[in-house]
């Protein structure tokens, strides 16, 4: 949908109060899809969950998404991950600093989740130092796999904290 569809989807998000779940995972929004779906989700308090995993948004991009999503705390998910959830697989996805960013905001408040798998992606240090954040935080995940990224000596001594 790229990000001229973002932005047609962010426009009827803002009228929207019924939507409490949309998947946008692998759409190629960029960051410019990724700030129109901002701004909606800034007025709009119905939605829920919203993945936004390998959508091609860069760091700089995925930030304001993340504070949007600690100030909004009736939304639950920036990756899709549902109210039970306990286990996800996210491993082989493609996934980059910035998809680690919005898991690692998801995983600040999320109270159910015991095992993440990330291997095999291309997380590297921006994005393990995200996830440790949000580990300090985060009192029920278990296990968190996330070998076969491109994580260096920062990312895991954020991470060995």
């Amino acid at each position: 949908i790229r990000a001229e569809g973002a932005a047609a989807i962010a426009e009827a998000l803002r009228g929207n109060g019924v939507l409490t779940d949309l998947n946008l995972w692998a759409n190629g929004i960029g960051d410019e899809g990724a700030k129109a779906i901002g701004e909606a989700l800034a007025v709009n308090g119905v939605l829920k969950h919203i993945n936004l995993l390998r959508n091609n948004i860069t760091v700089e991009g995925a930030a304001p998404l993340v504070e949007l999503f600690r100030e909004r705390r009736h939304m639950k998910s920036l990756c899709g991950l549902k109210p039970d959830q306990a286990q996800a697989d996210l491993s082989s996805q493609c996934l980059d600093d910035a998809d680690a960013m919005l898991i690692g905001a998801d995983l600040e408040f999320n109270e159910v989740l015991t095992e993440l798998d990330l291997c095999y992606n291309d997380i590297e240090d921006t994005g393990a130092e995200a996830l440790a954040s949000a580990l300090r935080v985060n009192g029920v995940l278990k296990f968190l796999h996330i070998g076969a990224n491109g994580i260096g000596d920062e990312g895991a001594a954020a991470i060995a904290e």
